[in-house]
């Protein structure tokens, strides 16, 4: 995934984008950088390597090095940015989140007419910010280009500009999928990915862009330099899992969303009858918790922490690579309270069921510690898909999700023309499909919230909403 933070304003900037960007810690792992413009030094730029140690650590020196009344920041689980760019258009420095679909079929028309080069890192990939720079320049200004690489790429690309004049353009996607908000203090202006940042270092959220909306930030004011479509498709996924909970996108808080979620899940289930003799409820940590307390507020259960995620050394399990490695690192954070699992039926809520490796491995823990039963409720529908538009997951193929490998168990590659059979309980092929995964992960019951549940729960209109990975539809 990713996330930036950039700051315009009277006093040094570097303080805030360092704090600010520090606050996307959880959108990614693997690289970070930051820039910042200074009338006397000009364009600076610093980019390191965070697999191994956190944004502040490998940052912690800035405050000596970069100086600047203009700065932007970037947390990114892919390419290292932001980059320093030369252009037609000017020397800048850009951030890019997102996801280029079509990235070799850019590079080649665009090598096939300039004759041109990029400059190509390990294993001869192009740096996909690299890409969105070389889109722009073919352009006579900014808003043009910004413009012509939204339209040209396959997926999704937010950017965010710091120019040599010390002024910063931000754009957001074309479609919305992601939320880029702009807030205001006394001194100047901040552009954000997750609001709590700027709320935290003293800004009040001024506006949330709309989709494909552009804007040039400077100490003195916000430019519009274009309208915001009226097409929306914010990405769902933002609210039941890698949103932050204290921010809010589109004015919807995301624990408040997730609390509202389980409690419509809880009052579905006792709809259905399908609430037995269960002693606890509890949440997967850590996005699985505040569905899993709105789920317990909904069935009056009572709300329990059968374990505890071991946080301060541990990183988070879905980011490194191999899959072996997520596991044994999911493992190892898990630390069991005995009282409250031994000879209990327990009903866990957890964001999402993907693979569900360390799903499986977190049920038996909880059997090896005495367990009576277990049951799972997913707070999102079956996903049925991989993202196409975001890089929220290290998922290669579709056929790494749990339901198309148990969907082609069921009845081999037919069964795909059936996905939304299977994602509805209330099917014969539904029935099955959960039958399965409860056989397969040792679940007791198994259930996933709806479509139309979690639309209600986020209280925007699914037209405006991206439920790609849950029913194939996200343009």
């Amino acid at each position: 995934m990713g996330g930036f933070f950039g700051t315009v304003c009277k006093h040094d900037a570097v303080s805030d984008v360092f704090f600010g960007t520090d606050y996307h810690s959880h959108l990614g792992t693997r690289r970070a950088g930051m820039a910042a413009y200074d009338e006397e030094i000009g364009l600076q730029r610093e980019i390191h390597n965070i697999e191994n140690s956190p944004f502040r650590t490998k940052f912690d020196h800035v405050f000596d090095k970069m100086h600047g009344h203009a700065a932007i920041g970037c947390i990114s689980d892919y390419d290292p940015q932001p980059l320093m760019i030369k252009s037609s258009l000017g020397t800048y420095a850009i951030c890019v989140i997102g996801k280029i679909n079509n990235a070799d079929a850019l590079i080649n028309q665009y090598l096939s007419f300039t004759h041109g080069h990029f400059n190509a890192m390990t294993g001869g990939k192009i740096n996909s910010t690299e890409i969105v720079a070389a889109l722009m320049g073919q352009k006579s200004n900014f808003t043009e280009g910004i413009r012509f690489a939204q339209e040209s790429i396959d997926g999704t690309a937010s950017i965010m500009i710091l120019k040599d004049d010390g002024s910063i353009i931000a754009a957001r996607d074309r479609l919305g999928r992601l939320p880029v908000l702009i807030g205001k203090c006394e001194d100047g202006y901040c552009i954000t990915f997750e609001s709590f940042a700027c709320h935290k270092l003293g800004y009040e959220i001024e506006k949330e862009l709309g989709p494909g909306e552009i804007v040039r930030i400077t100490q003195s004011g916000v430019e519009q330099l274009a309208k915001p479509g009226e097409e929306m498709k914010i990405c769902a996924f933002l609210w039941s899992y890698y949103g932050y909970p204290t921010s809010s996108y589109e004015g919807i808080n995301v624990e408040v969303m997730r609390n509202k979620n389980g409690e419509i899940m809880a009052k579905s289930d006792l709809e259905n009858k399908t609430l037995d003799d269960i002693d606890y409820i509890g949440g997967v940590p850590d996005s699985g918790t505040p569905h899993a307390i709105g789920y317990a507020n909904g069935c009056h259960i009572p709300f329990a922490r059968p374990f505890i995620k071991y946080t301060p050394t541990w990183a988070r399990s879905f980011i490194p690579t191999h899959q072996n490695e997520r596991n044994k690192i999911a493992k190892m954070k898990q630390i069991a309270i005995h009282d409250l699992i031994k000879d209990k039926n327990l009903l866990f809520v957890d964001d999402s069921i993907v693979r569900g490796t360390q799903l499986k491995e977190t049920v038996d823990f909880l059997y090896d510690n005495g367990a009576k039963s277990v049951h799972m409720r997913s707070a999102c529908p079956p996903i049925m898909y991989s993202c196409k538009y975001l890089n929220f997951s290290t998922a290669t193929s579709e056929m790494e999700l749990i339901t198309r490998k148990i969907i082609m168990e069921i009845e081999g590659e037919d069964g795909f023309n059936h996905l939304d059979e299977y994602s509805d309980a209330k099917t014969e092929r539904g029935k099955k499909l959960r039958a399965a995964i409860c056989e397969k992960l040792n679940f007791k019951s198994l259930e996933f919230q709806s479509i139309e549940g979690i639309v209600k729960a986020i209280g925007i209109d699914k037209c405006k909403l991206c439920t790609y990975c849950w029913d194939g539809k996200g343009d």
